[in-house]
């Protein structure tokens, strides 16, 4: 029995061929021929998420300066954090861009065409956090099916917005609780 067994044993070895092929064009940094035909997808895949964190970025600023009610002023700060850390998620995203040698498309004509979540202009303060609330939820969906179609194509990029989705994830469950709604 044992003899069957190694004797399906693949050894794991790195492929030579693509070791060697990474010696040639350096001039295009950290993308070696492993990359393969994805490394467009995956700047455009960033390029849409990029869009989104800017769009969340003005979402919760403008709620934070315009959030007015009895339980205005911590749920305001609280808006200011989220827009923050909405912010350096843009900022991951738009270096891991240039490391993938992509522009980063920061263009304000393009950006709602481009988000997955809305911005949204509601003065009611349960409207601003439901709004923010749907917005973190589109966010956590986009991200998930991005890891998905990532897979093992881009390791650094799965990491990096594998951080982001469970920075959302936190986002959406400071959401829920402002609104008192029992979703478990």
């Amino acid at each position: 029995m044992p003899e069957q067994a190694s004797a399906r044993h693949v050894p794991l070895q790195l492929d030579q061929a693509a070791i060697d092929a990474a010696k040639t064009h350096i001039d295009h940094g950290a993308i070696t021929p492993a990359y393969g035909p994805w490394r467009d997808d995956i700047v455009k895949l960033l390029n849409d998420a990029l869009a989104t964190e800017l769009v969340c970025i003005l979402r919760y600023k403008r709620h934070h300066f315009t959030a007015k009610g009895l339980a205005s002023p911590a749920i305001a700060e609280e808006f200011l954090v989220h827009a923050n850390e909405e912010t350096e998620h843009s900022e991951m995203i738009a270096e891991r861009i240039v490391q993938l040698g992509g522009e980063p498309d920061f263009s304000p004509a393009t950006l709602l065409q481009r988000s997955h979540a809305d911005y949204d202009q509601s003065s009611d303060l349960e409207a601003m956090i439901r709004a923010n609330l749907v917005a973190e939820r589109v966010a956590i969906e986009a991200y998930t099916q991005m890891i998905r179609l990532i897979g093992d194509k881009d390791s650094t990029t799965r990491r990096i917005v594998e951080h982001i989705l469970s920075q959302e994830q936190k986002h959406a469950e400071e959401l829920i609780d402002w609104l008192d709604i029992d979703a478990r």
